[in-house]
């Protein structure tokens, strides 16, 4: 019987053959936390006197969620792992260096991969043909000081996505359109394996898009089959030694298969406050737009900022309307700097912070007012997620984000495209 793609790369880590359901101790390649898991995993550790690391240079601590720290609390909280760097030797991904997610793919994680990592999106790095999931801080702890972790082998869903986007259409349209049809929970401890030959055209940054949101449906990891396309992204990030096709087999048993006709999709919004609750930008035109958010690790990448400052360029934010930017990594900022983007998110009055989570998890740098709307290019919308229970949250595509951000309200992105 053929192989997933997740049933292959556990096997090869568990030493033995696996099918979907089986409980397994596997070998981990990478392992990563953040500024909000990673003290609790590290005084985990302490709890049990087991401060080590058994593969440091792979072992990555991310300061990028409260990152400058905006309160004494979180600073202490920053503290702890710059400690526990020094104490082991593992790395840390200091301020102003990026979000986790985009760090994990710009320097660690290669396809074949598994990586383990305490917080939720840690699915991004499944578009480099890696089996990437997220974990609470104590599994993530154990994975750090004895390098092997437990999984059950997720069974799949083989998303078959076909035809070429429209004007105005783009990969977080289509991952949006994809939960509202599985559902929030629709996909729970499932693979999504995306496919077809939609996704083999897409650039990495578009790939990134569609695994970073795996999750959003309760998926444990999303994938994507390596090609030359990977190839191309792991040479141009130096590491191009470390490619290798990673694919499912073509008789690959699934527990379920969509196929989707790109050609058809429209500009996607998500309404507050849950990711399934999908409609068309069309149908929730002249909402009114307080902030608007653009960056995070689903989409800070320079494709995403190209395409929000092609649209804004020689224009500027409503009065109304707040804008903000975020780009994802140090690596993008400087490239977005280059090619002129920042300047033109500043002069359409943006204001536009360090690398890093931002807004997104509601700690600072955007916290919303009571009654307030954003449309963000993040991926939660739940309710309090910018920091304000009391605010709603509206996710969409950078170039549906641009679009509204110059009319102070929802707008499909083609008005202007």
């Amino acid at each position: 019987m053929g192989k997933t793609i997740a049933e292959k790369i556990i096997g090869e880590h568990a030493g033995k053959e696996v099918s979907a359901g089986d409980i397994v101790i596997a070998n981990v390649d990478v392992t990563a936390v953040q500024d909000g898991t990673g003290p609790l995993a590290v005084q985990q550790l302490e709890k049990i006197n087991l401060i080590q690391a058994n593969n440091p240079e792979r072992t990555v601590l991310f300061i990028d969620h409260a990152a400058p720290s905006p309160n004494k609390d979180l600073s202490n909280a920053h503290n702890i792992l710059r400690n526990f760097s020094k104490k082991t030797g593992v790395i840390l991904s200091e301020i102003g260096e990026g979000v986790c997610h985009q760090r994990l793919v710009e320097t660690y994680v290669n396809p074949g991969d598994i990586l383990i990592g305490a917080d939720s999106h840690t699915c991004t790095s499944g578009a480099l043909g890696a089996f990437s999931t997220g974990m609470g801080s104590t599994d993530v702890a154990i994975g750090i000081a004895l390098g092997k972790t437990w999984l059950r082998v997720p069974e799949t869903f083989k998303i078959n996505v076909a035809g070429k986007f429209k004007k105005g259409v783009y990969a977080k349209d289509l991952i949006l359109y994809v939960i509202g049809e599985i559902g929030a929970d629709g996909a729970t401890y499932k693979a999504l394996e995306f496919t077809g030959e939609t996704i083999r055209n897409m650039t990495m940054s578009e790939r990134f898009t569609l695994s970073n949101m795996a999750v959003e449906a309760g998926a444990k990891t999303g994938l994507i089959e390596s090609d030359e396309t990977t190839k191309a992204y792991l040479e141009e990030k130096g590491r191009v030694d470390k490619f290798r096709t990673i694919c499912a087999d073509e008789d690959a048993v699934y527990e379920r298969v969509i196929n989707i006709d790109a050609s058809k999709l429209e500009p996607m919004i998500s309404s507050p406050h849950t990711v399934d609750n999908t409609n068309t930008a069309k149908e929730l035109a002249g909402t009114k737009v307080d902030q608007v958010f653009i960056g995070t690790c689903t989409n800070g990448r320079l494709d995403d900022l190209g395409i929000a400052a092609d649209i804004l360029k020689g224009k500027h934010r409503h009065p109304d309307t707040r804008l903000i930017v975020t780009p994802a990594s140090r690596d993008v900022y400087l490239q977005a700097l280059e090619a002129g983007y920042i300047e033109t998110f500043v002069k359409a009055g943006a204001a536009v912070m360090a690398p890093g989570c931002g807004a997104c998890v509601g700690v600072h740098q955007g916290i919303l007012a009571d009654g307030e709307v954003c449309l963000a290019t993040q991926n939660r919308n739940f309710k309090g997620r910018m920091g304000n229970t009391e605010g709603y949250i509206y996710l969409s595509s950078p170039a549906t984000a641009a679009a509204s951000a110059i009319a102070g309200e929802i707008v499909d992105p083609r008005e202007v495209l």
